[in-house]
Formats: C-alpha cells, structure tokens, sequence
C-alpha cells in the first residue's frame, strides 16, 4: 500500500535549476496506478511533456520527455524525494538529469496546488 495519492493532482514549480526547461507556468497533471504514477504537463516553456513513474516508498524514480516551445524534444531521468507539507500538500524534491542535450544535472522542487 502506498502512503501517498497522486491521482488527479496538480503540480506547479517552487524552484528550478538554471538548466532546467519548465517555469512557473508550467502545469504537471498527475494519475496514479498502484505504483504506477504518471503525469502530463505543458505550460509556459512546454508545449507537452510526460512523466512516467514508480513509486516506492517515498521516492519516484521518473523518466520525462517534453517538446518545448522552441520546437527541442528533450527526455531526462530523475528521483524524486516525496515529503508532506503542514497542511498536508505533497511536496516533490527531483534530482534530476537530461539524456539529451548535454548531461546537465540540476534540482527542482514542486507543490501540490489542488
């Protein structure tokens, strides 16, 4: 059984590594599946980006790939640390890395916001 729920939840940016493609105007729409977690997202930056995940404990291990709006098809890998919040949001931590484009590495936070 998993301790957390990510189906039907959005996502936006706290925080984002200088190297990093989405901004704050980028939207992550997620659903769940046992530990099947999934998430579309696009805004700002991204025409269209997708997110597939396993969730085990309190990591996502991700792989994502995005079409940006500069026409760059980008994907990357990351982990994702899951915490609570005070008022019970989740809150993701990602350790991440492009597979495309260069290698960079780079964090990102994100919050819940419905």
């Amino acid at each position: 059984m998993n301790n957390y729920d990510f189906n039907n939840k959005k996502f936006g940016l706290i925080e984002n590594s200088e190297s990093g493609q989405v901004n704050s105007e980028t939207i992550f729409e997620y659903r769940q599946d046992s530990n099947l977690v999934t998430a579309d997202y696009f805004g700002g930056t991204i025409k269209y980006g997708k997110i597939i995940a396993d969730l085990k404990g309190d990591e996502l291990n991700m792989l994502y790939q995005c079409l940006t709006t500069d026409n760059l098809l980008k994907a990357g890998k990351a982990i994702a640390k899951i915490s609570l919040t005070d008022t019970g949001k989740i809150k993701l931590s990602l350790d991440w890395e492009w597979l495309t484009n260069g290698n960079e590495k780079g964090k990102s936070e994100y919050i819940e916001i419905k």
